[in-house]
């Protein structure tokens, strides 16, 4: 008798969910990517009260994934190689405590994964600066308006999606060919 696959979930803010979100959505095992908000005090935010800054929320994407197919340590390998953890309140061209770098701990498991990962960062002095990475544990996740919701697939040819996240796409691929699903093109979604 085959079992059901057991799927968990992981939260990460690293930058602009929309970057996030496409890079995510294309490792193998995960199934699903939702953009949204956590690690602040205001319930049911939305876009214009987190980009304010006054919420405390970071903008973050909460993953659905298979742990028989892909581990939370590759999935924070992924994430940490993926953006730079050592600004603060900033990603880039992006700037704003929205942006900050944060972990969203679902259980202690993940919180002791995640500590222990960047234990070993700073070990092996992998970056050159301090981390500014956060790690929260059982923040709330709001999910983020359905405009945000797969962005980069819908709009790839918007500017941030060429300059922003195209490049970073590449980055995966080429770091990570043995855990990014086949080869991954939008489709330009044209009004009818």
């Amino acid at each position: 008798m085959k079992t059901k696959s057991h799927i968990e979930r992981a939260t990460f803010g690293g930058g602009s969910f929309w970057t996030m979100e496409a890079i995510f959505e294309q490792i193998a095992g995960v199934s699903i990517v939702t953009s949204g908000y956590a690690g602040g005090a205001l319930q049911q935010p939305k876009y214009r009260d987190v980009c304010s800054g006054k919420t405390g929320h970071a903008e973050v994407v909460q993953i659905k994934y298979n742990p028989e197919l892909i581990s939370y340590e590759e999935l924070l390998e992924v994430f940490f190689a993926m953006h730079d953890p050592t600004t603060i309140n900033q990603q880039g061209v992006d700037k704003g405590s929205q942006y900050r770098s944060v972990i969203v701990a679902h259980n202690e498991a993940q919180k002791e994964a995640a500590q222990n990962f960047i234990a070993s960062l700073v070990e092996g002095q992998v970056f050159q600066k301090p981390l500014q990475t956060e790690i929260l544990s059982g923040a709330t996740f709001y999910e983020a308006e359905y405009y945000h919701q797969n962005y980069y697939s819908i709009h790839c040819e918007q500017p941030y999606g060429r300059v922003i996240i195209a490049p970073k796409l590449s980055k995966l691929h080429e770091l990570y060919p043995n855990i990014v699903k086949s080869i991954h093109k939008p489709q330009l979604h044209l009004a009818s």
